[in-house]
């Protein structure tokens, strides 16, 4: 049965303004068994950050307001959860993107338009190197 749900148990968390990114997320990483909590934009993100305190999170990078790599940021810059794994989502994938994801701290870059089997795996890879540390203290 565990085969079945690679990510029970994992609170990941999508910020996404786009309606379309948030719903396939959230139906790939819930067949998984990840308990998913969808943001709208950058703001609304942060908020569930900290209410939530998820494993993972994914976030776009072009959104209005706040955009991917400001909410990064801001996450990378709190104690309490510079240390969880925040995976861009981008429909641009170039050096200049990549070298800006790192300054703010990214973990991973994913392209959209993502599937089933990349989100699972980058939240798999992120997660297993938390429980090794974790486990490792």
């Amino acid at each position: 049965m565990s085969e079945d749900l690679p990510l029970s148990g994992m609170k990941v968390l999508l910020i996404d303004d786009s309606n379309t990114i948030r719903r396939s997320g959230e139906i790939f990483l819930s067949q998984a068994g990840c308990q998913v909590i969808l943001a709208e934009d950058g703001f609304d993100g942060l908020a569930k950050v900290v209410d939530n305190q998820p494993d993972v999170i994914f976030v776009d990078v072009m959104m209005p307001r706040l955009d991917g790599y400001q909410t990064c940021a801001l996450i990378k810059k709190n104690q309490h959860f510079r240390n969880t794994p925040v995976i861009m989502l981008t429909s641009k994938d170039t050096l200049f993107d990549r070298a800006r994801g790192k300054l703010v701290g990214a973990d991973q870059y994913l392209l959209k338009p993502f599937n089933k089997k990349s989100l699972i795996e980058a939240v798999i890879m992120h997660t297993q190197e938390k429980k090794e540390a974790d486990y490792g203290h």
